[in-house]
C-alpha cells in the first residue's frame, strides 16, 4: 500500500480521519500517532486486473511502515483526512501501479478490519475501515520502486495456489477472502 503522504515530510506525518465503529469521522490524527495509539482510520484496497483477467500481485519493499516484505494482491493505502474512499482508490491505484488515466475503480464493499496486536506497531491492536474496489489496468505498469520490490500479473488459480505458500499482508488476505465470498 502507498504511504499516501501527499507531500508531507514522512508517511507518519500524514493526517488521517479517525473514525468510529460506524465509519463516522470523530477526529483527525497524524498517521504515526494513529498507529501508535490504535486509532481507527480508513483504507482502500484495489484489485487491478490486466486484459487477460490476471490479478496484479506484488511484494512490498522492506522499508514499508506496515507489513514490510509481504505479498499483496491489492494496491491501496490509507485515506487522507477529508479524502473520499473513491478519490483515495483512484489516487492509490495510479500511484502504486505507476500509471495515469485509469478508469475510476469500482466500489464493491466495505468491512471493518481488526488486526491482532502487532509488535512492529508497538503491540497496539489496529483497526481500519476497508473499502474494496476493482479496476481494469490495460496499460503497462511502472510500480514505485520504493513501494514494490517485485510484481507480476498472475492468474486467479495461481494466486489461490500461493495463498498457503507465500506470506501475505493480513489485511489484504482478509479483503481477498471477503472478495471471493462476495463474488460467490
Amino acid at each position: 500500500m502507498s504511504d499516501g503522504s501527499q507531500g508531507s515530510s514522512s508517511p507518519s506525518d500524514e493526517i488521517l480521519d479517525i473514525v468510529d465503529l460506524h465509519d463516522k469521522v470523530i477526529g483527525r490524527s497524524p498517521r504515526g500517532e494513529a498507529y501508535a495509539r490504535g486509532l481507527r482510520h480508513r483504507c482502500v484496497f484495489i484489485q487491478a486486473r490486466d486484459a487477460q483477467g490476471r490479478i496484479f500481485v506484488h511484494r512490498r519493499t522492506a522499508t514499508k511502515l506496515v507489513f514490510p516484505s509481504l505479498y499483496d494482491m491489492f494496491v491501496g493505502g490509507v485515506v487522507g483526512a477529508g479524502e473520499s474512499y473513491d478519490d483515495a482508490a483512484l489516487r492509490e491505484a495510479e500511484e502504486e501501479l505507476g500509471v495515469n488515466g485509469l478508469p475510476r475503480p469500482v466500489p464493491l464493499f466495505r468491512f471493518l478490519y481488526e488486526a491482532p496486536a502487532d509488535p512492529e506497531l508497538g503491540g497496539v491492536r489496529q483497526s481500519w475501515w476497508s473499502a474494496v474496489y476493482e479496476v481494469p489496468c490495460l496499460v503497462p505498469v511502472r510500480p514505485q520502486a520504493e513501494e514494490v520490490a517485485w510484481y507480476d500479473f498472475l492468474p486467479q488459480a495461481e494466486v489461490d495456489e500461493r495463498l498457503g505458500t507465500w506470506e501475505w499482508v493480513p489485511d489484504g488476505l482478509a479483503a481477498y477472502e471477503r472478495l471471493r465470498a462476495h463474488r460467490g
